[in-house]
């Protein structure tokens, strides 16, 4: 396919020119991690990234976040069937092999979607709208075990594995919606037992929005608990800029307090794990944003993923919470480096 011919000679360059072994970024531990989904069709747009500093260096994006930015863990979201071919399996598995190479840590986030799943958008694949119910979930595992298979077969193994994205409202709307709860609880099982299939020792999270709203939390994780859901952690998106654009008054510390009090909460009251998914603060607020993620790596979490620091401001018609200035790093991933 047209994708997979685009990236491919950069897959090929950074595998034959990092050695396949282990770094210690990839060993247990502490996760500090990026999304950087776009990268292959940031790339194939011949965008490029340098070093921070004056003495500017070109350099691969995974690996500057690595070597300069302190990132050991990678996060690569799933869409079913993509207009674009962008996220597909075929682009997961070539930005997997690479991080692979370089002894990053993987994510794999699926958002059960041909496009964005998150609050606002949960939407069933195309090719899966006239399915019954008991065919769905059978799509759902079939496509998480096909995933997981290819990347299983270039000797790439997951440690998380997302079900669903920003899951808030619920799944693939408006079958798994929340307010259909046994339905929804079937549809994460169906993922879960797929990951676990394949990769039994992977880390299986449910993923919602908003980590300073504890009520939308409750929710989700009291569905599951009743209705028999298997998830081995909780995972959460931490946006002030976005709680502040939907009424959030008191600034970015005042949500950042609000969720470490809901990470102690859900800890105690369910008794798993918590990763930070997705964290941002706009590209011009590095320091702010440095600040925020070395208040939240002093929390009782697993680990913090920025969301696609390497976009440029106004990125994919708006995106302005990467933490790149002028393609390269800022300060605002400088937290990585202590910890």
């Amino acid at each position: 396919m047209m994708l997979t011919r685009t990236v491919a000679a950069v897959a090929l360059l950074v595998t034959t020119a990092v050695p396949a072994l282990r770094a210690d970024g990839n060993a247990p531990g502490f996760a500090r991690g990026a999304d950087v989904s776009w990268i292959t069709q940031m790339e194939s747009e011949g965008r490029k990234f340098y070093t921070p500093g004056d003495n500017r260096q070109e350099m691969e994006c995974m690996q500057l976040l690595r070597d300069h930015c302190g990132v050991n863990s990678i996060r690569l979201r799933v869409w079913v069937n993509p207009k674009d071919g962008w996220n597909n399996i075929d682009d997961v598995v070539l930005k997997a092999r690479r991080a692979e190479n370089l002894g990053l840590r993987t994510m794999i986030d699926f958002h059960f979607s041909d496009t964005w799943a998150d609050p606002g958008h949960q939407e069933m694949p195309e090719a899966w709208k006239n399915l019954s119910f008991d065919e769905l979930t059978t799509a759902v595992g079939n496509h998480v075990t096909e995933t997981l298979n290819a990347l299983k077969n270039v000797g790439v193994t997951p440690e998380w594995v997302q079900i669903g994205n920003e899951t808030t409202p619920g799944m693939m709307l408006p079958v798994g919606s929340v307010d259909n709860p046994v339905q929804l609880t079937k549809l994460n099982n169906a993922g879960y037992d797929a990951v676990k299939a394949v990769f039994p020792e992977a880390k299986v999270i449910v993923h919602l929005d908003g980590g300073n709203n504890q009520w939308a939390y409750d929710r989700m994780f009291d569905i599951l608990e009743t209705n028999g859901g298997k998830y081995d952690m909780i995972g959460m998106s931490l946006y002030p800029y976005w709680a502040e654009q939907q009424g959030e008054t008191g600034g970015w510390m005042k949500v950042a307090d609000d969720c470490i009090a809901n990470i102690n909460h859900l800890k105690q009251k369910y008794n798993k794990p918590v990763m930070i998914c997705e964290i941002g603060m706009p590209y011009d607020q590095g320091e702010l944003c440095k600040q925020l993620i070395t208040k939240m790596m002093g929390t009782e979490v697993e680990g913090i993923f920025y969301w696609e620091p390497q976009a440029p401001n106004g990125y994919n018609d708006g995106y302005n919470l990467g933490c790149f200035d002028n393609d390269a790093p800022t300060v605002a991933l400088d937290a990585f480096k202590t910890k």
